[in-house]
C-alpha cells in the first residue's frame, strides 16, 4: 500500500496546530499558544502570517521533516465565500478571497490555505477541508430584522463534523439518521443543530455572536455595543470581536490555564466571569434544543476547554434534561484534515473546485 505523507496547518484563534501523517497515522503534532498581548500587535490577521509560520518551520526542523516529501499540505479554511462540505484545492482563486475575507469573516482560518500555500513542493497537492463557512444554514435561520442583511454559517465546521460523525460511528448509527447538538468551547466557540446530516442553525462566531470566549466579546445589546464602541476606529472594534474581548478583556489575558488557577483558587471575579461563559454555553445549547424542536438525540461536547471538567458540569446541571451529554476533550481537526486529503490522494472521493460564489446570495422573490 502506498505510503503518503501529509501535513496539516491549523490556525485557531489562539493557537498554531501543526501536525504531519503517514496515512492515517498521525506521527508528529505540535499545539503552539499565542497569547492574545501577543496577537494585538498586529494591525490584521493577514499581517500575523509570517508570525505563524514560524510555529511551521520549526516544527518541519524539529522532526526533521523533508518538505519536498510531502504528498499533500492541508490549511484550515475560512473567509472565502460560504461552501459545501467536502473537500476543496487550494487555488489562486481562493488565497485571493480568503486573504480579501469575501465572505466576511474575518478570522485567523484565514490564514490556513495562505499557509499551505507557502509550503508547496513541486509534487504536493494543496487542500481545504470543511472551512469555516461550510454553510448548510435552513433558509428560515437566515432571516434577521434588517431587510438585506442574513444570518450566514461561520463555524467550527471541521471539528464539529469530526465529532459528530465520530459518535455516530461509535453508536453504530449513521450522522444522517439523528439529530445532534455539538458545542465547541475553546479560544472561540460555537454551537450548532445537526439535523440529520445537515447543520441547520448556530452561533456566527466569526462574526461575533453568541458566548463570550477567551478572544471574543460575543453578543451584546446594540445600544450598549454603539455606547461602548462610539469613536473607535474599524479595527479596534473588530479587535475586541476577535482578539481582545472576553478574558482578555476582563483579566489581560486569554490564557485560560492560568484563570483556571485563580478559579481554583476561589477568586470571586475571576469565578464569576468564568461560570458566565459557561453559563452563555448552555442557554446556546438550549436555543438550539428548540431549532431541533425538542428531539435531540445527543449532546457533544468538544474543544480544549473541555479539558476543565467544571465546564462539562455545569453544563450537564442545566442541558442534562434535553439529552444525554457525552465529552470529547480537545478537538479531533488535524485527523479530520488528513483523513480529507487521504480520501482524494487514493481516490475515494473528488475534490471540488471553488468557485467563488457562495451557496446563499439572498432571497429572490418574484
Amino acid at each position: 500500500m502506498d505510503v503518503y505523507k501529509i501535513l496539516a496547518v491549523n490556525p485557531g484563534s489562539t493557537s498554531t496546530k501543526v501536525a504531519y501523517f503517514e496515512n492515517e497515522k498521525c506521527m508528529f503534532n505540535e499545539d503552539v499558544f499565542h497569547d492574545s498581548t501577543i496577537l494585538r500587535e498586529f494591525p490584521s490577521i493577514n499581517d500575523q502570517l509570517d508570525y505563524r509560520m514560524e510555529v511551521v518551520n520549526a516544527f518541519l526542523k524539529d522532526h526533521d521533516i523533508d518538505l519536498e516529501d510531502i504528498d499533500a499540505v492541508v490549511g484550515r479554511g475560512g473567509s472565502c465565500a460560504s461552501v459545501k462540505g467536502g473537500v476543496y484545492r487550494i487555488s489562486e482563486k481562493l488565497i485571493q478571497d480568503t486573504r480579501n475575507a469575501v465572505g466576511g469573516l474575518y478570522h485567523s482560518s484565514m490564514l490556513g490555505v495562505q499557509m499551505a500555500d507557502r509550503l508547496k513542493n513541486n509534487k504536493a497537492q494543496l487542500f481545504m477541508v470543511d472551512p469555516t463557512v461550510v454553510d448548510e444554514l435552513q433558509d428560515i435561520a437566515r432571516v434577521t430584522g434588517v431587510k438585506g442583511i442574513y444570518r450566514k454559517s461561520a463555524c467550527h465546521a471541521l471539528n464539529h463534523k469530526a465529532v459528530v460523525r465520530r459518535f455516530a460511528k461509535k453508536t453504530g448509527r449513521k450522522y444522517e439518521e439523528m439529530n445532534l447538538i455539538s458545542a465547541h468551547i475553546d479560544g472561540g466557540i460555537t454551537i450548532m443543530a445537526h439535523d440529520h446530516g445537515r447543520m441547520i442553525d448556530g452561533n456566527d462566531g466569526g462574526g461575533g455572536e453568541g458566548p463570550f470566549t477567551p478572544t471574543r466579546m460575543g453578543s451584546m445589546a446594540i445600544t450598549d455595543f454603539e455606547r461602548y464602541f462610539s469613536g473607535l476606529k474599524p479595527e479596534e472594534v473588530w479587535s475586541m470581536t476577535s482578539v481582545t474581548g472576553g478574558f482578555s478583556s476582563h483579566f489581560n489575558t486569554s490564557n485560560s490555564d492560568k484563570i483556571h488557577q485563580k478559579v481554583e483558587e476561589g477568586d470571586p471575579y475571576t469565578t464569576l466571569v468564568w461560570k458566565a461563559m459557561v453559563y452563555q454555553c448552555a442557554k446556546s445549547i438550549g436555543s438550539m434544543a428548540v431549532v431541533l424542536k425538542g428531539k435531540v438525540d445527543a449532546i457533544l461536547l468538544t474543544g480544549g476547554l473541555m479539558r476543565f471538567q467544571d465546564i462539562e458540569d455545569q453544563i450537564q446541571d442545566s442541558c442534562g434534561w434535553i439529552a444525554p451529554i457525552y465529552t470529547y476533550a480537545g478537538e479531533y481537526e488535524m485527523e479530520a484534515m488528513a483523513s480529507g486529503a487521504l480520501r482524494v490522494l487514493r481516490g475515494e472521493e473528488e475534490a471540488c473546485t471553488y468557485t467563488g460564489e457562495p451557496v446563499f446570495n439572498g432571497f429572490h422573490f418574484e
